[in-house]
């Protein structure tokens, strides 16, 4: 267990002065100038017999008296040179000149220290010293107390960033691939700087528009574009900003930065992540959040509440729709709900182009290719594509980036570092087999992707060899996918796993074809359950979004009954074991061909699609496929 923690004890002002004082007095004990006489070490003392004796005897060499203080420092003509002087107590009568006519009559050297002077300097010199430490000390409580007033006052305002002008140095043209989402804000734009051409026809400005897409896609991008575009103040805050620990200080927060847009309108207020805010209210695990959804109140009260916003836009970003509250997401506040999807080739296309300039590209690299093998990528992800691309060109010591650093890069983001290459060994050739078994069954099935190339040069992760396709770009963009083209993914997940079957025995297959089969189950539950291409009919018994959130139940409510799982179940395994038997069978068929393919393959450790089809087509035809990068490992 942890000790408990202490908190330290707030001292009051007063406790604080006469700390000060204290410390103050301290000092001046310290600093106060000691006589010349006096400034010495600690020294032995002797009695004032003992030194009338020594007087008498000779002994005595110096003598230096202090009148203020009723001492002498006694030098002896037998003392050492290292050890220091000794001290006597004088009596008050012994300020006569008699024991002075008798030092002198002895020979020894006598000085007196003159008292006056001494201290009415010392005295000046102490008493100006405590003064400014008195001084300092109030004024350092004064101030300390004044910051802490202030800091009080101005924990509940806002935090948000403002511009007059943002000079985000982004504008519309520097964002590309969201056209739609685009075009969808420079209308909110042309409404804040022409508002006359929409109020003539009886046209509102809207008053809030949320951005949804998942990370990377260009929101925020989106927003600085806004920004830079617009002209009018624009606020920009994180939903975090808001919630605090002490509840009221994010509602207060909303209340200050409504107030502060009020008095600059027309005005531009972007909240990112909202839903760090906008969670739906009274549900989620261990109920609500007094001060979130205090916030939230606040938020939806000062977007339509009963006073008006006239001349403020609000435009939020999330990817997490699913979990916002129902009232935040009504028309009159977000009037606009903008989707910001993934870029389709041609937006890749105009992405890479963007960010291609400010690149040392070689001539001879093809962006269009490079879109083409990129389908899923996010715009955040093409930049740091061709990020990867110009660190490995600057490893390899090239003037320009070339298409090769640039594939290199798209395998290393996508499949991991390349590592050593195996040595010539079982391993290495079951794991040739196993990648042939992909790559032969994606060239032979007609309703497969199109090979890009095959390789077995492990990489990191556990990765000991891959099969890269190209989908077809019309299947990806418009996410509609046949029966037939499902079973070819599927039959050709197994195929490493069947190549192993078929070359080595059912008892000496290995793990490596565990995420295959995490696919093949995934894809087959889904064509079952989601897309009623099983014998159980046209009938969802899932749901897409079954992830539990906060805002959402815990227990998700099943959409069928046991019997129906079990005959789910019985479904999934019919479609894997028809798409495993039909994968042997056709490695079965063209084992002469998959033996040669993997010597090849171990002699090149990398082949591409090209030459894979070349030697394929010389033992049988292969169906033409639209080539336009998926991978089975």
């Amino acid at each position: 267990m942890h000790p408990p923690r202490r908190h330290p004890r707030r001292l009051s002002p007063g406790a604080m002065a006469t700390g000060a004082l204290t410390v103050a007095w301290c000092l001046l004990q310290s600093l106060t100038p000691l006589p010349p006489a006096l400034a010495q070490a600690e020294s032995e003392e002797l009695t004032y017999g003992e030194f009338l004796e020594k007087i008498d005897q000779g002994q005595v060499e110096q003598v230096n008296i202090d009148p203020s203080r009723g001492k002498a420092t006694v030098q002896l003509s037998n003392q050492a040179e290292d050890e220091p002087p000794r001290q006597v107590v004088l009596f008050s009568n012994d300020r006569n000149p008699e024991l002075i006519r008798r030092l002198r009559a002895n020979d020894v050297d006598v000085e007196i220290a003159d008292a006056s002077g001494n201290g009415a300097i010392a005295w000046l010199a102490t008493n100006s010293l405590f003064v400014m430490i008195l001084v300092l000390g109030l004024l350092l409580i004064l101030r300390r107390s004044a910051s802490g007033a202030g800091g009080a006052m101005n924990f509940g305002r806002s935090r948000a960033r403002f511009q007059m002008e943002a000079k985000t140095g982004v504008l519309f043209d520097d964002v590309a691939g969201i056209e739609e989402a685009k075009e969808e804000l420079q209308e909110v734009v042309s409404f804040l700087k022409k508002p006359e051409k929409f109020t003539a026809i009886g046209a509102r400005i809207p008053k809030g528009v949320l951005l949804i897409g998942q990370p990377g896609t260009g929101k925020t991008l989106l927003a600085k574009a806004i920004a830079g575009e617009a002209g009018v103040p624009f606020f920009s805050i994180s939903g975090s900003e808001f919630v605090e620990m002490f509840v009221g200080v994010g509602a207060s927060r909303v209340r200050d930065l409504f107030k502060k847009a009020k008095d600059n309108a027309p005005c531009i207020v972007f909240i990112d992540e909202i839903d760090a805010v906008g969670r739906q209210r009274g549900t989620g695990i261990g109920g609500g959040n007094d001060e979130r959804e205090q916030t939230l109140n606040q938020l939806l009260t000062e977007m339509d509440g009963f006073e008006g916003n006239s001349g403020i836009i609000v435009i939020a970003a999330t990817n997490r729709p699913d979990v916002l509250d129902f009232a935040l997401l009504r028309p009159g506040r977000f009037d606009r709900q903008i989707i910001v999807d993934l870029p389709t080739y041609k937006g890749r296309l105009a992405i890479l182009e963007v960010h291609a300039r400010t690149k040392k590209i070689d001539p001879e690299v093809s962006l269009e290719a490079v879109a083409r093998r990129t389908p899923g990528f996010s715009g955040a992800e093409l930049a740091n594509l061709l990020n990867e691309a110009a660190i490995l060109t600057a490893r390899r010591r090239k003037e320009a980036i070339t298409m090769q650093d640039i594939e290199d890069a798209i395998d290393r983001l996508t499949i991991g570092l390349s590592l050593t290459p195996l040595l010539d060994s079982t391993r290495k050739r079951m794991t040739a087999y196993h990648e042939v078994g992909h790559a032969l069954l994606t060239t032979l099935l007609e309703h497969s992707d199109a090979l890009n190339k095959v390789t077995i040069i492990p990489r990191s992760g556990g990765v000991e060899g891959f099969t890269q396709s190209l989908p077809n770009e019309d299947l990806i963009d418009s996410g509609l996918y046949t029966r037939s083209w499902l079973l070819d993914r599927i039959t050709v997940a197994l195929g490493g796993l069947a190549a192993e079957a078929e070359v080595y025995g059912d008892l000496e297959i290995t793990t490596g074809a565990n995420g295959d089969i995490k696919q093949v189950t995934t894809l087959a539950r889904q064509m079952v359950t989601l897309y009623g291409m099983s014998d159980l009919g046209p009938v969802a018994l899932e749901n897409m979004g079954t992830e539990v959130f906060l805002g959402r139940n815990m227990m998700p409510r099943s959409e069928y009954s046991e019997a129906m799982a079990t005959q789910i179940d019985e479904q999934v395994r019919t479609i894997a074991n028809h798409c495993y038997g039909k994968a042997r069978q056709i490695l079965r068929q063209h084992r002469s061909l998959m033996d040669r393919l993997v010597d090849l393959l171990l002699d090149m450790e990398t082949m591409d699609g090209d030459q894979f089809r070349q030697i394929v087509s010389e033992y049988t035809p292969i169906p033409e496929k639209q080539l336009t990068p998926s991978a089975s490992s």
